[in-house]
């Protein structure tokens, strides 16, 4: 899976959490529970749903990772890179 096809995923799973927002305008380097107001249940379901689409579980330790877009997308790129070996 590509970095574009991954952003496509993510924005796709924040949309759902967050339709209210211009997920297309979302500074890539902002926190996104701040930049979308979500609570943190909010962003354990959109861990979930990822978990969901991508197959990569990823463990609690794990979640600052994905606090910022170009986060998410790095790592699951890396998951993603490191499951094909």
């Amino acid at each position: 899976m590509t970095e574009d096809e991954i952003r496509k995923v993510l924005q796709e799973e924040l949309g759902n959490i967050a339709p209210e927002m211009d997920i297309e305008k979302l500074d890539d380097t902002a926190d996104l529970r701040e930049a979308l107001d979500i609570d943190s249940i909010d962003f354990l379901n959109f861990v979930t749903a990822l978990h969901k689409r991508l197959g990569i579980d990823v463990p609690e330790l794990d979640y600052p990772k994905l606090f910022t877009f170009n986060g998410a997308v790095s790592y699951f790129a890396r998951k993603l890179e490191g499951a094909k070996i």
